[in-house]
């Protein structure tokens, strides 16, 4: 709890209560508080993302797992309607997996481990949904193995990714993997009937991603997504070698630019426009990014925006599909 009140530039203002911590340094010690004109600095509870704040600017620091570290000017927000295009995560806000994507991290590190018994602990669940794979993965060793490669730990994600996916496409496979979250259909075809352009974000890989949203259309009755969303971006295609992957390990959320992509390129949506652009996430690294990208932003219950710490970067928060459709529209 940060036991004042603060306000930073172009965020807003943080009451005592706010999960966020105060921080001397960044974790990188390129900040210091008070020097260099910094007032401020802060980190969520899952030490994802850190705030700057100065007097006349704010930045968040988002430290990589990979070495790649990134600095965000924090943009000013506001909800303007009519809402012009919405902006949907996959996993726990579009489709409820997130259980069986912490069950193929566990089965990876099982295997890495040569321990069919293996399982993950309740404090791991923050650091094991929301980011991308190689974070998930490199957190598991670090605490549970840190003799062990990640490299190898891929492979083992891979191969029962892979294996799991093939079973569901089949009709076979974990029971229950993928639903769709309730009220997902009317949510979408209200939408639509609005004229309101949607895009689907997931920091998911393509080959994981897809599966989960055409088995939920498919339960739903609703055809093909390629053909009903607007854009779709993943985090793309996994680096293999024989095979040509993406960038998607280094720009997953928290950081903008999945939303920012599917916004701008995707729905043809330009910057300047972005406070007509809502974006909706269950997930803390979700609603980081949305708000790094320059949206409204709209936590839904369910996720772990909460436990994360996360939810001083949602403008608005809601338990269902339907109490959002209240806000924005």
């Amino acid at each position: 709890m940060l036991g004042k009140e603060i306000e930073l530039i172009n965020f807003g203002k943080l009451t005592a209560n706010s999960p966020l911590i105060e921080l001397e340094k960044t974790s990188n010690g390129a900040f210091t508080t008070g020097a260099e004109g910094v007032k401020t600095i802060l980190t969520t509870p899952d030490k994802k993302v850190e705030l700057i704040g100065f007097d006349t600017k704010t930045l968040a620091y988002v430290p990589s797992a990979m070495q790649y570290d990134a600095y965000y000017p924090i943009h000013p927000v506001s909800l303007d309607k009519p809402v012009k295009a919405v902006l949907m995560d996959l996993d726990g806000t579009s489709v409820k997996s997130e259980e069986f994507w912490i069950w193929i991290i566990e089965r990876s590190i099982a295997s890495l481990l040569d321990n069919p018994k293996f399982q993950l602990e309740e404090a791991d669940l923050p650091y094991v949904s929301g980011h991308s794979v190689t974070e998930h993965l490199a957190y598991c060793i670090e605490k549970y193995c840190p003799e062990k490669s990640l490299e190898k730990a891929r492979e083992f994600y891979f191969m029962h990714t892979n294996n799991e996916m093939k079973a569901i496409l089949e009709g076979r496979g974990r029971e229950g993997a993928f639903t769709p979250t309730d009220g997902l259909k009317d949510f979408l075809y209200t939408l639509k009937d609005k004229g309101i352009k949607i895009g689907l974000v997931t920091s998911g890989l393509y080959e994981k991603a897809m599966p989960e949203i055409i088995s939920a259309f498919n339960t739903l009755g609703m055809g093909d997504p390629k053909d009903f969303y607007d854009a779709i971006i993943s985090a793309g295609f996994p680096l293999r070698k024989g095979s040509v992957g993406t960038l998607g390990e280094l720009s997953p959320k928290p950081h903008p630019w999945l939303y920012a992509e599917t916004c701008n390129v995707g729905l043809g949506i330009p910057f300047e426009d972005r406070n007509s652009v809502v974006g909706i996430e269950d997930s803390g690294a979700g609603v980081c990014s949305v708000r790094l990208a320059g949206f409204t932003t709209v936590g839904l219950g369910g996720g772990n925006i909460k436990s994360s710490g996360t939810e001083d970067f949602c403008q608005y928060y809601e338990e269902t599909l339907e109490d959002i459709l209240k806000k924005i529209l």
